[in-house]
């Protein structure tokens, strides 16, 4: 077990690396694409038309890459972790890294609304797949050190050590196992100390300090969970939708990402702050600096672009667009509440910054991970209560009309088109 939970630190540390790397070059992928268009604004046809090139290029580069040398390299990639620890796929081999680490980069950088945390995810478990097979380690061994990759990459893509923890036991693995809990909690830790070492401490989000209220108020968080999981639901079907829609098209996979990556490319020269991962979007709205007005729009704006953008086969996860429509929703519930209850001790970015865990609890049906993850962005434990009964509500609603988490959803019809 010693020799074990050494692995563990050396896995965490790798996927530290990897996905310190990957957060680094999508930040300078990001500022890149910011500079084009402030350079080209000046010029109204010219401009989007090269934002337009640009994107479709790197769009259809990034889904050729996956279909060329890593099929599985698609997407978030979670679902396919899910099979592997359910022993239904193998591991994928070590060319995933590059293709993952670059296709992500093409793709999330030209403005596509993906996460960064599922490449992060998916490189580590192949990390530690390879450093299992380097050491000669058992099949059960080799399950660990996957499990604890793949919590170490949520770990470094949120700087979330405690939420990457949690997720492989709650999400990945569905149960509490000691020798997995291990494994997660020291490749967790390796992970978290590489990255830091590497990028720093601060938080990704920074938020004020939030009062949470009474028992009025914890009702009304309850409802904003009853609400999230309306539209967390309505999410997954967007998303499942908009994915056989795009396979009933037809057509290369290149042709259809470098389409959509136009349409991005436009859309990020005219409106750049609404592109890409949505970190910008959910700050303002924690912030409280979003209008209520423009809040309905916003919402369906990155629910189209998000489900769009999965549906380019590029690598890409779905976290960071979740949290900007949980943020989003939530703030604009928040506004409504204090239009109607007005002198409430609870402040509409309250309902935002509960909203995100809400809509992700609802989504993806993983409440702890969503609590922690949100605390741990944003620093604010204050309204533990609050989250706990958001996601309550949330996950009552999502459960109560059957609907399956989006990682089961997506792995159902992965086995299902393989058939």
């Amino acid at each position: 077990m010693a020799a074990l939970a050494l692995l563990s630190i050396i896995v965490g540390m790798a996927a530290g690396l990897i996905g310190a790397a990957f957060r680094y070059s999508l930040e300078r992928a990001d500022a890149f694409r910011m500079m084009v268009v402030a350079e080209t604004s000046a010029y109204p046809i010219l401009g989007p038309l090269m934002m337009m090139a640009g994107a479709a290029l790197a769009a259809g580069l990034a889904a050729w890459l996956v279909r060329r040398f890593s099929p599985d390299a698609a997407g978030s990639g979670i679902p396919h972790v899910e099979a592997v620890l359910e022993g239904s796929l193998t591991p994928a081999p070590a060319r995933l890294i590059p293709v993952k680490f670059v296709g992500g980069i093409l793709a999330i950088g030209s403005g596509l609304a993906l996460g960064r945390e599922g490449p992060s995810v998916q490189m580590g478990v192949t990390a530690a797949h390879v450093i299992g097979g380097l050491f000669r380690r058992d099949p059960e061994d080799r399950r660990a050190l996957i499990a604890g990759g793949a919590g170490a990459g949520l770990a470094t893509a949120f700087n979330a050590p405690g939420a990457g923890a949690i997720f492989v036991l709650e999400e990945l693995v569905g149960r509490f196992d000691a020798r997995i809990a291990l494994v997660a909690l020291g490749a967790s830790a390796g992970a978290i100390t590489v990255s830091r070492g590497l990028l720093g401490n601060s938080l990704d989000f920074k938020v004020p300090e939030l009062a949470s209220g009474g028992v009025i108020e914890l009702c009304l968080f309850l409802i904003l969970g009853l609400f999230a999981g309306l539209l967390s639901v309505g999410h997954n079907r967007s998303l499942l939708a908009t994915l056989s829609l795009a396979e009933r098209i037809g057509g290369p996979i290149e042709l259809r990402a470098a389409v959509i990556g136009a349409v991005v490319g436009l859309l990020a020269w005219s409106t750049p702050h609404l592109v890409g991962g949505g970190d910008g979007i959910t700050q303002n709205a924690l912030n409280g600096e979003l209008l209520l007005v423009a809040l309905p729009a916003l919402f369906l704006f990155r629910l189209v672009l998000g489900a769009a953008s999965y549906a380019a086969g590029t690598p890409g996860g779905l976290f960071a667009p979740l949290m900007v429509l949980g943020a989003v929703s939530g703030l604009a519930f928040g506004y409504v509440v204090d239009a109607v209850i007005p002198g409430l001790a609870v402040r509409p970015e309250a309902f935002a910054l509960v909203g995100m865990g809400a809509f992700f609890a609802g989504t993806v049906r993983a409440p702890l991970t969503g609590m922690v993850l949100v605390i741990e962005m944003t620093g604010s434990s204050t309204l533990l209560l609050p989250l706990l009964a958001a996601c309550f509500g949330s996950m009552l609603v999502a459960e109560t009309l059957r609907e399956l988490p989006i990682y089961a959803a997506l792995k159902a019809r992965a086995a299902k088109s393989v058939r």
